[in-house]
């Protein structure tokens, strides 16, 4: 069982999700151990998202290693090193258009990447039932939903992006590595997280820094596109908990109850930024854009977690109203992260892709 003493080897911890659930880590009095953070650092991984806890517990707690989860040679390394007995998968590439529009980086990463981390964990572990691998996914394996179904954890997947596709993969070889090898493993697929240090490609940032500069905001097709929103502490909070007392071969559905269409959400955002800038209340919603529809597109998603509820006594405990308050106060305080870390690489896709329409 998962203990307060693990050697915890996060992949992607620099990355959104990751860094928030390592800053997550550390502010629980009963997680004692130490953190490998594993990234490769490609245009999402950012250290600066995790620099007061390198200035905290680096060299100690907290240790880093730059490297590609394809890479057996370094990952089989970094398992000798420092003596992993817990992984946390978040490291993925994760944007459905990029997939679209490259797919390949998205089978090595996602597909091939899992699948060397988890020969790794087998060949270390040996046979060891005290330790557990943990692998992040998404509710997009199971593909679109009517007006009101739910997915469970038993729903059949349909993915229909190669982002999707690709994870929903990595979900199998993992269940596989359970049932073939007896890994000890659970996995978790989750809803659409918001919240600090989002790369600002998604779609709640994206909006935010186009309002800051007065830019169109671009929506998909008629804008009513549902997604389910979980505040990414909630999702971290969910993963503490099915390591702590998650059964073994689980997977474990993590939504946050709370379904938006595009386009409601959009305005929402225009009306909470116009409110933190001192503008009327309308003022950004003239940007509205609706471009193309993604090809893939899907309609809806929406998230059954009453598993997780129920089992491990897990609840969301950031309404919406809250978590986009929240989120929206931090990207205005940190314009400067958000300059940063929109040049390069990003500028050029977004350019090539948003502004160009």
């Amino acid at each position: 069982m998962f203990s307060s003493q693990s050697t915890m080897l996060v992949t992607g911890g620099a990355g959104f999700i990751g860094s928030n659930f390592i800053h997550y880590l550390f502010r629980q009095p009963d997680f004692e151990g130490s953190v490998v953070n594993f990234d490769k650092l490609t245009y999402a991984g950012n250290l600066e998202n995790l620099s007061e806890i390198e200035e905290q517990y680096g060299g100690k707690r907290y240790l880093f290693e730059k490297g590609d989860i394809c890479d057996s040679e370094k990952v089989s390394a970094v398992f000798a090193k420092y003596g992993v007995d817990t992984v946390v998968n978040f490291a993925a590439e994760s944007h459905v258009d990029r997939s679209i529009h490259g797919p390949a980086e998205f089978i090595q990463t996602n597909i091939v990447g899992t699948f060397t981390l988890l020969e790794a964990a087998r060949a270390s572990w040996a046979g060891r039932k005290d330790v557990l691998f943990h692998h992040v996914s998404t509710d997009e394996v199971f593909g679109s939903l009517g007006e009101s179904d739910f997915f469970h954890e038993n729903t059949s997947y349909d993915p229909r992006s190669p982002y999707s596709a690709s994870k929903a993969a990595s979900d199998h070889l993992v269940s596989a590595y359970f049932h073939t090898y007896g890994l000890p493993v659970t996995i978790s697929n989750c809803s659409n997280n918001y919240g600090p240090y989002h790369f600002p490609e998604k779609l709640i940032p994206l909006m935010i820094l186009n309002m800051q500069e007065e830019k169109l905001l671009p929506v998909y097709g008629d804008g009513k596109n549902i997604r389910d929103w979980l505040f990414v502490e909630d999702h971290c909070s969910a993963i503490y908990a099915i390591l702590k007392k998650g059964q073994r071969g689980e997977t474990y559905n993590i939504g946050g109850e709370n379904e938006w269409t595009n386009i409601n959400l959009v305005n929402r955002l225009c009306e909470i930024v116009a409110e933190k800038k001192s503008k009327p209340k309308d003022h950004y919603k003239k940007l509205i854009n609706y471009v193309n529809d993604r090809p893939g597109h899907d309609r809806r998603y929406a998230i059954n977690c009453d598993k997780i509820k129920n089992e491990l006594g897990w609840k969301r405990s950031v309404t919406f109203e809250e978590g986009l308050d929240r989120t929206v106060s931090w990207y205005l305080a940190n314009l400067q992260w958000i300059d940063r870390v929109k040049s390069g690489a990003y500028r050029q896709w977004i350019e090539k892709n948003y502004e160009a329409r």
